[in-house]
């Protein structure tokens, strides 16, 4: 074979001229002979082998260039061919390859063979897989779901076939093919015919499916043989960053084929080669949109959860990206160092670098808990909580990372907060702490133990030894300095200089002659050198030589050089050490010191880790309480998947018994009324999982862990929580679990004492029953007896609150709380529950028990619900209870002087008055009230009902009789009959309840009524409280004349100025607070009676007390958002509670308004006046809590119609403000305003009403604000007006408007300041107006006095004098959408003259 295959750079190559002995195609054959070309290359592989594609290449290159006008059956039989070609090469190349005998020629025809039927496959694949995508698209399914034919069969079987061809070329490859070319250098156009097949499959959007695994796996397998054995390592690396910048799907792809080429190919570098790239880019590129960022971050995460310990050796090039602008490359980074920590650098045997890459990357994490963007914060902390739940944490990071997460609670991101509260959990679940124990619990053990290592560290202290320096050690030290005097010495001196030292010399001699031996000689050196004394000790070894020649120690010094005497001198210095070592040994041991030594040091370690892990058990206790304090709060946040977290984490907390956990579950419980049906769900499975699915062996240790569980939630719970509670074990009774009936048994024991428990649990118990008969009424009615004669026997009177407990439990099984229908259900008068209710009731009057009212409020309801006849009994239980009292005035005993006499001034009063203990008469009082209020409500709902039940029964019962006659005699105008029927109907139910009215008025307070007989006292305590002043007497006379008053209009109207008089100059708060309740009622009741009370009503928001206040806003709130009270102007007195300084009042007038501005318009019409109150100067509010409150209602004007009618109607009041205060006020509260283009327009419009007060900056500047506002995001025409109004306010402002405005519009200036001045002098225009304000004015001053606390009229006029302005009169009708009986008829100025306060005064 005389010719060479070189693979083209184009497939066109082939057809032209070559080189020499370059193979030229000489045939393109046409695509109608395809097919019998074809056949002829298939029978010459059948009897050739693979070698035939030598002579038959031209057809598959005819394919090639055909492949556009071919079918597909041919393009698919040649694909068929060119495989076998393939295949065909792979099974005969082994042989020849590891042949030593193999000749050029053969060599060659096998290369040749090689490189063109890989070169035509790979083509043609090519080819066949941009078909079929462009097949794909093409055929993509519709709504019906369903693809084209076009797609048919073609596309699916190309799937199949792909496959093959690439397990072709793996098994071709996998030889070592390479031994084919010379020198085994393998031409790079070879491989890049391979590799862009490859790169051409990997970009099908399908390929990282599931389904195309398969090709996904050879592909991979493919490229890694020809990285691994052909080179192609630095073509990879740059073409993964290429496609992960256009296929963003592929991320996951690649991030495989990394990890397979890096671990079963062994080529880890090929990790570095695509890091190394994407670590290059720059913050620029990757923050550009279409940069492949997301790919690249993609890529990061998933390769760094396969191979993590392969990107520690790179991770310095990604770190960079931390400080860069794009957000998704610092996630992507944060994420690899968390897979990192979790899977490589963890645990204990970590050496020292790794110690320091785990702190550093750490480090990197803790600061990004803060970065800017709030996606990465979220990241972080969900990187933080797989740390935690993985256990890779040290435990010297826990309080810092806790205290960080905890610190995230109050992020702005709602998706950051979730986040922390995950982290958070998973700290909790995970903590090596005792969570079970709080910070308080543990402050006295750190104190005791901290008192203990303090006393042994100063026990220590004072046995510890000296530390002692080796003779060796201070050797070291000194041979430096030592050697240079040596040498010094050691110099030969001068004459002069040797007669000197002779004569210095001379004395020491005779001392040294002293010197009884050598060794004195060589102690006395040792001392020298030992004090520094340098000089002196070489001389003195000099002259011990000349004294001792003889001496072991000075034999050296024979020859006199510097290394010979510094070896003297050592041997002297360390050899006096160790002859005092050698001393020392002969010393007599003690043995027993150091194994002492030993155990004290051990003993201090340990109290020292005792003391720090008391300390960290503390930190984490805090931060823990800290946490579920904030997090309880999130509990009713407005967010949804921020609330099911919150509830997910206080399950956590309760589930690992953390301290102070029931309380979120507590808080949380309310929940279960949630409109939010996902919130509520999570509540009832949150219940469910904590309480209703107990752990046990056997059913009767479930049932005692379920009522342990619920009786803890219950222990001091207010009516609130217990109310929502029964919700919950109301659907675990009703969902008929196998517990229910052994629950039930435990709670029967509990409550009748056969097991010891104490009294809360006994009323948790009882209460728990009492849940269990909404569901199953038989429970407690088959039990009555049990209940009456443990809870309401002998001992009531030692247990009230168990009696009133149980007294709610039997309310269950009444009508009323069932509302069940048909015949009513009650028990006869001589039943002995109503037997011992009346006993216990009546002896408790006489007693100072502070749970008997409670108790007698519960058992009078229940005696209305269940007895029959109940106004004979509690008539009958009134008697006994007056009779009782006044038994007990008439014995005059001690008992009675102790508990305290009533307060009389007059000495004329009756002496038995004196006796009277106020307690006991307040009591009787309170039972007076309570049975008057509930007699009204059983003749309005039980004794209503039961005749509506009753004429319904004598309804049917008459149809029925009628039977078929009846039907017989209809008529043709049957319409008119059943009209007529109707107004029968109508007219029955209206003489029920004219009955029911003629009872409450006539007869409750008959003469012979006992309830008439109590009110005159009722009147007389309250009208005389200098003389009964006796709090509890007090309040429960208001009290009770309040329900007294709901018993007919004429009792309300002859007491209602008594109550407002109570109401207004009552010393006690909680009179007042009572008495705002008891009007509320009294509004909804007698609405006609209570409307021109209703500002003494509002004046109790400016109460002194905040209790009063916060009851004032409640009633208020639900009478307005009721539609009870009309809103009017004294809706201002709400907004003052805005900055009210109790948090809980300011909360609760945020509600209000938030329901308020649920109605439409509401807030914009009330909002004018408000504004003129709130400014008025009498009032004295200062301009940051008028800006305040201001802030928060103009937040709910959202219309541009609203906020256009709104500019307008402030500008108009510009004219009418007196004070510089009024005006900044006015424009303040235009610049809170959420201006839009027709604002600024009618802004614009309304120029003269304000350009003389802008020379003031608290006009000025507020209305700069609005410009600059306006200006963001404005268009370019309306930014230029915008513009143009700016420089107009601030000329004005800084020359003043008399030097701004121009000579051509001074004539318009002069008419438009004559007009003003016409609507200044007619203002208020309208006579109305000014007839009102006369009306108003007329009105006769209010006195102090008792006595001219007089009835105002019914009228709606307000007692301020109204003014009206022409602005608002004049206002365009479509100025707004509002209704005509939501407009404020009256509207109050902004100042006014003196005649306002000659009305205050």
């Amino acid at each position: 074979m005389s010719w060479d295959f070189f693979v083209p750079v184009c497939v066109g190559d082939l057809v032209k001229t070559g080189g020499i002995n370059q193979y030229v195609v000489q045939d393109v054959v046409s695509a109608k002979q395809l097919p019998s070309c074809l056949n002829k290359f298939k029978a010459a592989l059948r009897s050739q082998g693979p070698l035939c594609i030598l002579e038959h290449f031209d057809t598959g290159y005819s394919v090639l260039q055909h492949c556009k006008a071919v079918d597909l059956a041919v393009k698919e039989d040649t694909l068929e061919l060119l495989v076998q070609v393939v295949s065909g090469l792979s099974v005969s190349l082994p042989s020849i390859l590891v042949s030593t005998s193999l000749s050029a020629a053969e060599r060659k025809e096998k290369l040749n063979a090689v490189k063109m039927s890989v070169f035509l496959l790979c083509k043609l694949t090519e080819n066949l897989e941009s078909d079929s995508y462009r097949q794909n698209i093409v055929t993509a399914p519709g709504k019906g779901g369903k693809k084209g034919k076009a797609c048919g069969e073609g596309l699916v079987q190309w799937d199949s076939e792909r496959e093959q061809v690439l397990q072709a070329l793996v098994q071709l490859f996998q030889l070592d093919i390479r031994s084919l070319w010379s020198l085994s250098l393998v031409e790079e156009e070879f491989i890049s015919c391979v590799t862009c097949c490859c790169y051409k499959l990997l970009e099908n959007p399908t390929i990282s499916h599931v389904k195309s695994k398969p090709t996904r796996d050879c592909v991979i397998h493919l490229l890694g043989l020809l990285i691994k054995k052909y080179n192609h390592l630095l073509g990879a690396g740059v073409k993964v960053i290429q496609m992960l910048q256009h296929f963003e799907q592929l991320s996951s792809v690649f991030a495989q084929a990394v990890s397979v080429w890096s671990t079963e190919y062994g080529v880890r570098a090929i990790i570095g080669e695509v890091i190394r790239e994407i670590g290059q880019k720059s913050s620029e590129e990757l923050a550009r949109e279409g940069s492949g960022v997301k790919a690249f971050a993609s890529f990061l995460s998933e390769v760094s959860a396969l191979v993590p310990e392969l990107m520690i050796p790179n991770i310095s090039v990604l770190i960079t990206h931390l400080e860069g602008e794009s957000h998704t490359m610092r996630v992507a980074v944060c994420e690899v160092l968390g897979e990192i920590l979790v899977r490589v650098l963890c645990g204990d045997g970590l050496d020292e670098s790794g110690r320091a890459d785990r702190d550093r990357f750490f480090d990197t994490l803790q600061e990004h808990l803060h970065d800017s963007h709030s996606h990465v914060r979220t990241r972080v902390l969900q990187v933080y909580t797989r740390i935690v739940n993985s256990k890779a944490l040290p435990l010297c990071r826990y309080s810092e990372v806790m205290e960080l997460a905890v610190g995230r609670l109050m992020d702005k991101s709602i998706n950051v907060v979730k986040s922390s509260i995950q982290l958070l959990a998973a700290f909790i679940a995970h903590n090596p702490y005792s969570c079970k124990l709080s910070s308080a619990d543990l402050k006295k053990p750190l104190e005791k133990e901290t008192s203990k290592l303090r006393e042994l560290k100063e026990k220590l202290e004072g046995t510890a030894p000296v530390a002692v320096i080796k003779a060796s050690e201070l050797w070291a030290a000194m041979v430096p300095e030592l050697l240079v005097t040596v040498r010094k010495e050691l110099e030969p001196t001068s004459e002069e200089e040797k007669e000197q030292q002779e004569d210095e010399e001379g004395g020491e001699v005779e001392e040294e002659k002293e010197a009884e031996d050598d060794r004195a000689t060589a102690v006395k050196i040792a001392q020298y050198l030992r004090v520094n004394k340098y000089r002196d000790a070489v001389q003195l070894s000099i002259r011990a030589h000349s004294c001792f020649p003889e001496s072991e120690m000075f034999t050296s010094l024979s020859t006199l050089t510097p290394e010979n005497m510094m070896d003297t001198l050592a041997l002297i210095f360390k050899g006096s050490d160790d002859d005092t070592s050698e001393l020392n040994q002969n010393l007599p041991p003690t043995p027993q010191k150091e194994p002492e030594k030993e155990g004290e040091d051990g003993e201090l370690k340990k109290q020292e880790m005792l003391v720090q892990y008391l300390k960290d058990t503390e930190t984490f206790a805090l931060q823990v309480e800290r946490a579920i304090s904030v997090i309880n709060t999130m509990l009713y946040w407005k967010t949804t998947s921020v609330v099911q977290e919150a509830v997910q984490f206080c399950v956590t907390v309760c589930e690992f018994s953390v301290a102070n956990s029931i309380s979120g579950v507590r808080k949380m419980l309310p929940l279960v009324w949630s409109t939010d049906a996902a919130i509520k769900d999570a509540v009832i499975h949150a219940y469910r999982r904590l309480y209703l699915n107990p752990q046990g062996d056997t059913i009767r240790t479930k049932a005692q862990t379920l009522v342990d569980s619920l009786s803890e939630l219950m222990v001091d719970s207010s009516l609130g929580t217990i109310q929502c509670l029964e919700e919950i074990v109301q659907e675990f009774f009703s969902s008929g679990s196998s517990l229910q009936s052994t629950v039930v048994q435990v709670l029967w024991e509990r409550f009748t004492g056969k097991r010891e428990t104490s009294s809360l649990y006994k009323r948790a118990a009882v209460l728990l029953l009492g849940m269990a008969a909404r569901a199953e009424r038989e429970v407690v009615l088959s039990n009555l007896d049990t209940l009456c004669s443990v809870a309401l026997g002998e001992k009531v009177t030692e247990d009230f609150l168990l009696a009133r407990d149980a007294v709610i439990t039997i309310c269950n099984i009444t009508d009323h709380v069932r509302q069940s229908k048909g015949a009513p259900f009650r028990l006869p008068q001589d039943h002995q529950l109503f037997t011992c209710l009346t006993q216990a009731v009546a002896e408790g009057v006489v007693m100072e028990d502070p749970y008997w009212q409670s108790f007698m409020e519960q058992a009078v309801r229940l005696i209305y619900f269940l007895a029959e006849s109940p106004d004979q009994l509690c008539s009958r239980l009134l008697q006994r209870s007056a009779r009782l009292l006044l038994d007990q005035i008439a014995e005059g005993g001690e008992v009675n002087k102790d508990a305290g006499q009533m307060q009389d001034g007059s000495q004329e009063s009756n002496e038995q008055c004196e006796q009277v203990n106020c307690v006991c008469l307040a009591q009787l009082l309170a039972a007076c009230g309570c049975v008057a209020f509930w007699q009204v409500s059983h003749l309005e709902r039980s004794v209503s009902a039961e005749l509506r039940r009753r004429r319904g029964e004598t309804e049917e019962r008459e149809e029925k009789e009628k039977g078929p006659a009846g039907k017989a005699k209809q008529t043709a105008n049957e319409s008119t009959m059943e009209e007529e029927l109707g107004l029968i109907g109508a007219s029955a139910e209206d003489t029920e309840a004219e009955l029911i009215r003629n009872i409450c008025e006539t007869e409750l307070l008959a003469e012979e009524n006992l309830l008439s007989a109590f009110l005159p006292l009722l009147v007389r305590v309250c009208g005389s409280p200098g003389r009964y002043s006796h709090p509890q007497l007090t309040t429960a006379a208001c009290l009770a004349l309040s329900q007294y008053m709901m018993i007919s209009p004429s009792v309300c109207e002859e007491n209602i100025r008594l109550m407002f008089t109570v109401l207004e100059r009552s010393t006690l708060p909680v009179v007042r607070a009572n008495a705002i309740i008891a009007l509320g009622d009294l509004t909804v009741r007698f609405p006609n009676i209570l409307e021109p009370w209703t500002q003494n009503l509002y004046a109790r928001l400016s109460d002194e007390v905040p209790s009063v206040r916060q009851t004032a806003v409640t009633v208020l709130t639900q009478l307005v958002l009721k539609d009870v009270l009309k809103v009017k102007g004294q809706v201002s007195e709400v907004a003052v509670l805005l900055i009210d300084p109790d948090s809980h009042i300011n909360s609760l007038a945020l509600n209000f308004f938030n329901e308020l501005a649920t109605k439409d318009n509401a807030i914009y019409n009330l909002l004018p006046d408000i504004i003129s109150r709130l400014s008025d100067p009498e009032r004295g509010m200062s301009s940051e809590d008028f800006n305040t409150i201001m802030k928060q209602l103009f937040s709910y004007i959202t219309k541009e119609r609203q906020t256009e009618s709104l500019v307008e109607k402030l500008c108009q009041r510009f004219r009418t403000a007196k004070t510089e205060r009024q005006w900044c006020d006015l424009a303040v509260s235009l610049s809170l305003l959420s201006m839009c283009e027709r604002g600024f327009k009618r802004l614009q419009e309304c120029w003269e009403c304000y350009s003389d007060k802008l020379t003031e900056p608290g006009v000025y500047q507020p209305l700069l604000s609005i410009t600059a506002k306006l200006r963001r995001g404005a268009k370019p025409q309306f930014k230029a007006q915008v513009d143009e109004f700016e420089q107009r306010l601030t000329a004005v402002h800084t020359r003043g408007l008399e030097n701004v405005e121009s000579p051509e519009m001074d004539e318009e200036n002069q008419k438009a300041g004559v007009s003003a001045e016409k609507t200044v002098t007619r203002t208020p225009a309208p006579t109305r107006g000014r007839l009102k304000s006369k009306e108003g004015q007329g009105k006769p001053p209010v006195s102090r006095c008792d006595d001219s606390f007089v009835t105002p009229r019914k009228s709606c006029k307000s007692k301020k004098p109204a003014i009206t302005f022409s602005s608002d009169e004049e206002e365009d009708e479509e100025d707004a959408v509002m209704a005509e009986s939501e407009t404020p008829k009256v509207t109050t100025p902004i100042a006014r003259t003196s005649r306002r306060a000659r009305l205050r005064n």
